[in-house]
């Protein structure tokens, strides 16, 4: 029985990417700024042999990698979480996905102001924090919706759950799905409720993703048609829009995501299952937050000799990530273009180093090779 365990670091770039000065991105390196935290400590990934891939010269090590390692390159045209996980899973984007630094057009928000009764707040990039510290008073004393966007692709609607029922906002979300297609497909719209009072808000955990469907087949639908199993913990269903999925678990955050994952380890499956991990990137790197950001990885680190230890003979372990977010980037608190890292453990899993990937897509490759199935996908395996 086979299963491959596939672990998402949102954000855990490695270095910046050769392109990365399109991106306004040069000199990012999420891993290094994290390393310079004295809260970072990960001893476990250094034996799997994060220190051993390119360009990781940063921080050194005498470990002998336990792993199967490499850096991977983004070939897809963006450096958000959508387009990172579908290159992932074998979808590689050509085209970026639209994005609106000077807020959305007319032709989106009448029909939304339509379709929702309320009139829209904001409409600018801005922090999810911030914005709602800024607009939370007027939202709550009009009933307007708080309406932002990021660097990112995408259209976030931030309310009060006393004001919109979280149930309520997931349904103007919909409104908006619907609207956002075409030459207007973001690629996520994103519930962002919030509690408490003027001064005192607090985002929620009931942040929900709606993502534009994948315009063509990914790893996860190839597994699904040869009768694998296609778990997704985390926003994975949301990445997906529940496409290609056998079932899924929502988690609160990466302490949850980690215990849902040893559950699943003890669990008898044949298949994928595939993790993202979100706190990194939503909690530390979009707040510049270096100590955060290495406090987390550490955490994570500590997780791993239990995982690894609740493998079984045939499981693979793969740990990578699906786009940047440095911390100490302090020009920006947005995404980053940089390489991610790559780790793959099992007990039959030879630890070489597969050098500088041209596309994250060989890991999708690698996991169909691994579990015998085949799929018209991009990428080339490495094993």
């Amino acid at each position: 029985m086979k299963r491959v365990f596939l672990i998402v670091l949102d954000s855990v770039g490695i270095g910046a990417m050769e392109d990365a000065a399109a991106f306004g991105d040069v000199g990012c390196n999420t891993l290094r700024s994290a390393s310079t935290s004295s809260y970072f400590h990960t001893p476990n990934m250094e034996k799997l042999g994060l220190f051993h891939i390119d360009g990781v010269d940063y921080i050194e090590s005498k470990e002998v990698p336990m792993a199967l390692h490499a850096r991977m390159t983004e070939k897809s045209m963006g450096k958000d979480t959508t387009i990172g996980h579908w290159e992932i899973a074998g979808l590689i984007s050509e085209n970026p996905l639209p994005v609106y630094p000077n807020g959305f057009p007319e032709e989106v928000l009448a029909p939304f102001r339509e379709a929702t009764g309320r009139g829209v707040l904001c409409n600018a990039p801005y922090s999810g924090t911030e914005v709602i510290k800024k607009y939370g008073k007027e939202h709550v004393e009009t009933g307007d919706l708080i309406v932002y966007t990021s660097a990112d692709s995408v259209f976030q609607i931030a309310a009060h759950e006393d004001v919109v029922p979280v149930e309520t906002l997931y349904e103007y979300c919909e409104f908006a799905r619907k609207i956002l297609v075409g030459k207007h497909g973001v690629g996520r719209v994103i519930a962002r409720p919030f509690i408490g009072e003027e001064g005192n808000y607090t985002r929620t955990a009931k942040r929900h993703d709606f993502s534009i469907l994948p315009p063509a087949a990914t790893m996860l639908d190839a597994l699904k048609a040869a009768g694998k199993e296609v778990i997704g913990v985390g926003k994975i269903k949301d990445i997906f829009a529940g496409i290609g999925l056998t079932s899924y678990v929502y988690t609160t955050g990466n302490a949850d995501g980690i215990e849902k994952t040893l559950d699943y380890l003890k669990q008898d499956f044949e298949g994928l299952c595939f993790v993202n991990l979100v706190d990194y990137d939503m909690l530390y790197g979009h707040r510049n937050d270096i100590d955060g950001y290495a406090k987390a990885l550490t955490e994570f680190d500590k997780a791993l000799p239990a995982i690894m230890a609740a493998m079984g003979e045939d499981d693979v372990l793969m740990i990578t990530a699906d786009h940047g977010c440095d911390p100490g980037y302090t020009q920006s608190t947005d995404h980053s273009r940089e390489y991610t890292p790559f780790l793959m453990y099992g007990k039959k899993i030879k630890p070489v180093n597969m050098g500088t990937r041209e596309t994250f897509a060989d890991i999708g490759a690698t996991v169909l090779k691994y579990l015998g199935v085949s799929g018209d996908i991009a990428g080339t395996p490495m094993i």
